[in-house]
């Protein structure tokens, strides 16, 4: 399961640089597969489809600091728990119920991320 940021919270930045993958962004911020991973062009994402990491995705919030999915691996393989969630200030950061992934899915998105 991917972690998702709460409407509560305070755009404090405590998150941002805690997290492995890259995979949180500030409000309004475009958002890559290659940023902070070792993706780079034309890959085959984890469900086969061709993607160009390089490729600019908008936003997904306008207003508070985002998780995206497809890159958030609940730190697995790098720590015991989410770090975004272990230094929030005011526990905004918490279990996506609309991104549940196994442990092995987890572990092959962080293999996949980091080749």
């Amino acid at each position: 399961m991917a972690i998702k940021i709460t409407e509560d919270c305070i755009n404090c930045d405590a998150c941002i640089s805690e997290c492995p993958n890259n995979a949180i962004y500030e409000p309004g911020e475009a958002w890559r597969f290659a940023d902070g991973t070792d993706l780079k062009g034309s890959v085959k994402d984890l469900r086969g489809m061709d993607v160009n990491a390089e490729t600019s995705h908008n936003p997904i919030s306008d207003e508070f600091y985002y998780i995206v999915a497809d890159k958030c691996t609940e730190c697995k393989g790098f720590h015991e728990e989410p770090q975004c969630a272990s230094v929030c200030p005011v526990d905004c950061c918490l279990p996506d119920e609309a991104h549940v992934e196994s442990e092995d899915a987890l572990l092959a998105k962080k293999a996949w991320l980091h080749m």
